[in-house]
């Protein structure tokens, strides 16, 4: 500027104006070790509680790359790498609270601050009834708003009453949902059957459609992979030529009638599971949440068409345990008492659940 004042010249006129690229340039690997050096100390400083520490790391990390390196390579993967270490038992649920809430505010001011969009049409973005996770949904608005795409975020637990009225008001050419949980893909389902009867595109993603393919089949949806770097590609795809819409395979006759009959009958299954487990010196409220998540998950299976895809969520139960220091045998004993319960409760409508959880037994009795 000096120079050239000094010069007799007006910097404001002499400054040659920066091209703005219309689509960032994610690298998702960059070279050498810091960022995940950042990431780990990062972590470190939000097990710590240290918020200043940690709001000092992403300013420093947001400083030597671009903002889509930092959420994936810092942000994303460090959420991934706490939620681990909640499921063994070395990360307390405070700490992975702490931990999602700063990254939660941090990818709303980056959404905020995002610049107005340049290209033409409208996305929308939600989570389905139940789904409360939206860090991953957070993290495909702002590299979607960074290239230059309108998207309407409306964040977790969006009911599917009143979906056709707010699709009418948007006017999107394409909805975004993302399910992380095997009940959520189902009401994930149940949504993008809504938008069917409005013709109204649905593309989805999430946790449970990476550990579990098969469900991909039960969602009349675009999938939209299962790497988020590639993601915001695939989006721009489908917003330049729409395509048909996968058609889901049909669910079996006796899964919907299985399903009806659970729902009628679950209420008296829980309670009755409570008062079999009263004796075994389990918390009651431990019994509750463990009702509540496998009720949930029954109900999912059945509304997807397969009871198989129970066994992912049997394997968080017992992760869940151990968070609360109870042995493996405490599974193996709740849920010989459902098993029973089930055969008391339920006629047999219910043979689909019954047949799972003498399968499930037979392989998991302990020695």
């Amino acid at each position: 500027w000096e120079q050239l004042t000094a010069e007799g010249s007006d910097p404001l006129k002499a400054a040659t104006p920066i091209a703005t690229p219309a689509a960032p340039t994610l690298v998702p690997n960059p070279a050498g070790e810091t960022v995940a050096q950042l990431r780990q100390q990062w972590i470190d400083a939000c097990l710590a509680y240290d918020e200043q520490r940690a709001e000092q790391l992403l300013n420093q990390a947001f400083a030597l790359y671009s903002p889509e390196t930092v959420v994936i390579e810092v942000l994303q993967r460090a959420v991934a790498q706490i939620g681990e270490g909640w499921y063994k038992g070395d990360v307390t649920v405070q700490q992975e609270h702490f931990c999602s809430s700063l990254v939660v505010r941090r990818l709303e001011a980056l959404v905020m601050a995002a610049p107005p969009p340049n290209r033409p049409g409208r996305i929308l973005a939600a989570c389905p009834p139940e789904e409360n996770h939206v860090i991953g949904l957070l993290l495909l608005t702002f590299l979607l708003r960074r290239r230059g795409w309108e998207v309407v975020y409306l964040g977790a637990n969006v009911p599917i009453e009143r979906l056709e009225t707010t699709v009418a008001v948007i006017q999107p050419q394409l909805i975004i949902m993302a399910a992380q949980l095997l009940h959520t893909a189902a009401t994930l389902k149940e949504a993008a059957q809504a938008l069917q009867q409005v013709e109204a595109p649905l593309a989805y993603g999430g946790l449970i459609f990476n550990l579990l393919p098969a469900v991909r089949e039960r969602i009349p949806g675009h999938f939209l992979g299962e790497q988020l770097e590639a993601v915001p590609q695939r989006v721009e795809s489908l917003m330049a030529a729409p395509r048909p819409v996968p058609t889901p395979q049909t669910i079996p006759e006796e899964y919907l009638r299985a399903l009806e009959h659970f729902q009628g009958r679950r209420g008296f299954v829980e309670a009755r599971v409570i008062q079999a487990q009263n004796g075994a010196g389990y918390a009651h409220n431990h019994l509750a949440l463990a009702n509540r998540e496998l009720g949930l998950s029954i109900g999912a299976a059945l509304a997807l068409g397969d009871m198989d895809f129970l066994g992912t969520d049997i394997e968080w139960m017992a992760g869940l345990l151990r968070n609360y220091r109870l042995p493996v045998e405490a599974l193996y004993g709740y849920l010989h008492a459902y098993h029973q319960t089930v055969g008391e409760q339920l006629d047999e409508r219910g043979q689909p659940i019954i047949t799972w959880l003498d399968k499930l037994l037979n392989g998991y009795a302990p020695n």
